[in-house]
């Protein structure tokens, strides 16, 4: 008997899935079965402790820890569910509970519909039972996984909320929409990048201006949402800067697989490598053109951004590289207030001694890539078709016989392929009717195998030159339209230089004819051009 001051514990609990079994497995069902119960058998002092919408692999629900507590602080007298999955599906934990835990604490548990009541010494099919619930959890996870893997292979996303800039249409949830009031906040995050402000920059300016972040956006939008509210709604973190501006979503693509969870048990999630991602293209709306993400992928390859004394972004930061150890070279001053003096010198020198001294000033690197951006500028401004022409032809001339010969070898080696599947069903037949020995079958098996396997690791090189030959005509076009974009580049800006230049190399400086010259080398994104200009002057200009 239980005592009449302690608590009778009535726990219900509800899945997702248990949902789809219809009405017999619902919270206002499991309430009326067990109180009718309760009431009819004697027990008082009811309580009811409900979890609606958890798992019952996971033991971590708000009130079954709460009912568990009461328990360990002996306020409970008896606990009853509807039956044994109700109460958990890990047999293990199950099992440690009802065999162990409660009973430690003098804690009396019946399952109604199972049969079960740890008073009596017939329990013996409880561990069967508990087996069975916890295969059920393994093969319903199995099925969901399945499912889950079809819809993300067929392109449609995965994620449950679309991210800060997208919300869901109206008609079909499958589908993104851009979202008008979010996304110019995305739109100048990646503007900002591109100027040159770090995620920290961004953020710290976001925070000025009092711009909602997207998670206070989501609860203010949707009313729910899977964060609680923040504190400071207009708080924004260098992660959540960073997070958005690594987004390929925000360039128009769908990204599936980018986590997984290691069993239906254990569900932290863990992170798949990029390789491992699935990215379907164009699949909905862009907020950023492809271009402006390339670029913003290519200025975060470099994370750092150093303001100088003048609390400015060097254009150069990041960009430019030693011609003999290629490591970068960084921005130095020299105690003097004076932008004159403001320098770049190689950071394997500077550290270690294992480089020489290569050296330039600011002022004089700017002014050599502002000459060469405005010369190539007007050129391809001037005469924009012939560029264009040249190019092309520059491009057919030095590559097309290179395209010629991959696309043919291409062709050959997809054949060939399609061949030794042929040959391997005609052998695999050949070993059943007996006409060929099952040692035989394995030798010819192998070989047609390992041939396959270097064939398409061929073809997969094969369509990479591919791609990247005609690639190049493309270049000269996105070259030309970044172009169009500048009507006179009066001053040299990060987003100038990332936009046009890929890198900077400089090389160890030299005396012809008594003159100090040093060799720069500018490399061009796109692949369109690669120019080079030698500095001359007296040694104390260089100083200077």
């Amino acid at each position: 008997m239980v005592e009449k001051d302690l608590i009778t514990a009535l726990y219900c609990r509800l899945s997702s899935d248990d949902d789809l079994q219809g009405e017999s497995n619902s919270i206002i069902n499991q309430k009326a079965m067990l109180q009718s119960y309760a009431e009819s058998n004697g027990f008082g002092n009811i309580r009811f402790y409900v979890d609606d919408g958890y798992s019952g692999t996971n033991f971590n629900r708000p009130d079954f820890v709460r009912m568990i507590d009461d328990v360990k602080e002996g306020k409970i007298g008896v606990v009853i569910t509807k039956d044994l999955s109700r109460f958990g599906r890990d047999y293990l934990m199950t099992g440690q509970y009802i065999e162990m835990i409660l009973p430690d604490y003098n804690v009396r548990y019946i399952a109604v519909n199972d049969g079960v009541d740890t008073s009596r010494t017939d329990n013996e099919m409880m561990v069967f039972k508990n087996v069975f619930n916890d295969w059920y959890a393994r093969d319903t996870s199995k099925k969901i996984k399945a499912v889950i893997n079809a819809k993300g292979q067929s392109g449609k996303p995965l994620t449950v909320n679309p991210p800060f800039g997208y919300r869901k249409s109206a008609t079909d949830k499958n589908v993104w929409e851009v979202d008008e009031n979010a996304a110019p906040v995305v739109r100048r995050i990646f503007q900002l990048c591109i100027e040159g402000l770090g995620p920290t920059q961004i953020a710290k300016l976001l925070t000025q201006e009092k711009v909602t972040t997207p998670r206070s956006y989501s609860v203010a939008v949707r009313g729910t949402s899977r964060w609680s509210s923040e504190k400071n709604p207009e708080k924004w973190s260098q992660r959540t800067v960073a997070a958005i501006l690594s987004r390929p979503e925000y360039a128009g693509h769908t990204v599936n697989f980018r986590s997984f969870t290691k069993s239906y048990k254990c569900k932290k999630r863990v992170f798949n490598d990029r390789d491992d991602w699935q990215i379907f293209e164009n699949t909905h709306e862009a907020i950023v053109s492809q271009e402006d993400f390339d670029l913003v992928q290519e200025i975060r390859k470099n994370k750092r951004r150093k303001r100088t004394k003048y609390d400015e972004i060097s254009p150069f930061s990041g960009m430019v590289y030693c011609a003999d150890c290629g490591k970068r070279l960084y921005l130095a001053r020299t105690t003097a207030d004076n932008r004159d003096y403001e320098h770049l010198k190689c950071s394997t020198y500077a550290c270690e001694g294992g480089c020489s001294t290569h050296y330039i000033r600011v002022s004089v690197l700017k002014e050599i890539v502002l000459n060469e951006l405005r010369k190539i500028c007007n050129t391809v401004r001037k005469r924009e078709d012939d560029f264009l022409k040249i190019a092309a032809e520059n491009n057919e001339q030095k590559h097309g016989e290179e395209l010629k010969v991959a696309k043919k070898k291409l062709a050959q080696t997809d054949n060939r392929i399609v061949e030794l599947d042929k040959l391997f069903m005609r052998l695999y037949e050949d070993n059943v009717s007996g006409k060929i020995s099952d040692e035989r079958f394995k030798i010819l098996s192998e070989s047609y195998e390992n041939e396959q396997r270097e064939l398409k690791k061929l073809s997969e090189e094969l369509n990479s030159v591919i791609q990247q030959t005609e690639q190049r005509t493309a270049n000269a076009e996105q070259f030309v339209k970044i172009v169009r974009k500048y009507t006179e580049i009066s001053e040299l800006t990060p987003e100038i230089m990332h936009e046009f230049i890929e890198k900077i190399v400089v090389h160890e400086p030299e005396k012809v004819d008594g003159k100090r010259t040093q060799r720069i080398e500018i490399f061009y994104r796109f692949n369109v051009a690669v120019g080079s200009e030698t500095v001359s002057g007296r040694k104390k200009k260089q100083r200077d």
